[in-house]
């Protein structure tokens, strides 16, 4: 049977670990290298026991294939791994009394699963657009002091990600807002903010594909953004140096800054 595996942040059921019976000198590094010997994994959480448990800690490894983590526990359950005594563990298939929002990965753990399930060199990514979209809600009745201490420096990110062995090309979209800190200097909040606006970039590029992983081990990459999304219909030239801000306001974004801008910017020059 196939498996969908998207760059979200894991959840649902059969994907999370509960490791009993750890003693007092686990680390999350001997969790992390006995466990991810079986897929790759989104967390590792250790936790001290209650008092009422005694001395010890349990912990939480989080897969991100419900495969991997199946087949972990049957590996490991009973088996002392890198302890004396032998651990209990068991699979979290407990339902949640409420929704779990999807959360889209970061991207160094983005390319943490391509790089697992698709090879190393099998993708690439390159910058399409880098553009300073600041200062354009400043007021210009603000003193010079008072614009000083609000400004802030905002980047707008294109960024191209490529899968050749698969013919798949998706472009994501990404925003940065940093604030200027006086003692520093504008410099490094600009750099700031280009290498976040570049990160979210590449994420909601990853956003926009899917890895269906079969049960032999081969992996299939699937093309899932939307056809009226036009950051993937323009060519390069229709981007770079074309995008202008009209109404977009900040305080509207979501928490990852991604999701709804491409609506507030217009095309110029067509």
């Amino acid at each position: 049977m196939a498996e969908v595996l998207e760059f979200l942040v894991p959840t649902g059921n059969g994907r999370t670990l509960l490791v009993l019976g750890l003693e007092t000198n686990a680390t999350e590094h001997a969790l992390y290298l006995a466990f991810s010997a079986f897929g790759p994994l989104y967390s590792v959480r250790l936790h001290r026991n209650a008092a009422v448990a005694g001395p010890g800690y349990y912990a939480l490894v989080k897969y991100y294939s419900t495969r991997d983590a199946s087949r972990a526990q049957l590996a490991c359950n009973r088996q002392p791994l890198f302890q004396k005594s032998a651990l209990k563990v068991c699979l979290c298939t407990r339902q949640r009394p409420f929704p779990q929002q999807n959360l889209a990965l970061n991207s160094h753990k983005c390319q943490e699963l391509a790089n697992h399930y698709l090879g190393f060199n099998s993708w690439s990514s390159r910058i399409v657009t880098l553009q300073d979209i600041s200062g354009f809600e400043e007021n210009e009745e603000e003193d010079s002091r008072a614009l000083l201490a609000s400004q802030r420096c905002k980047y707008l990110c294109i960024q191209e990600l490529t899968i050749p062995q698969h013919s798949i090309c998706a472009r994501g979209v990404g925003v940065a807002e940093t604030p200027v800190d006086p003692s520093q200097g504008f410099l490094t909040a600009t750099r700031s903010a280009q290498k976040l606006a570049a990160q979210k970039a590449l994420s909601d590029a990853f956003q926009k594909i899917v890895l269906v992983v079969l049960e032999n081990g081969k992996v299939a990459v699937e093309f899932i953004s939307p056809q009226e999304d036009l950051v993937d219909c323009l060519a390069d030239e229709e981007l770079k140096g074309l995008l202008q801000v009209t109404d977009l306001s900040f305080s509207q974004l979501n928490p990852e800054g991604e999701e709804e801008i491409l609506s507030d910017f217009s095309m110029d020059g067509e």
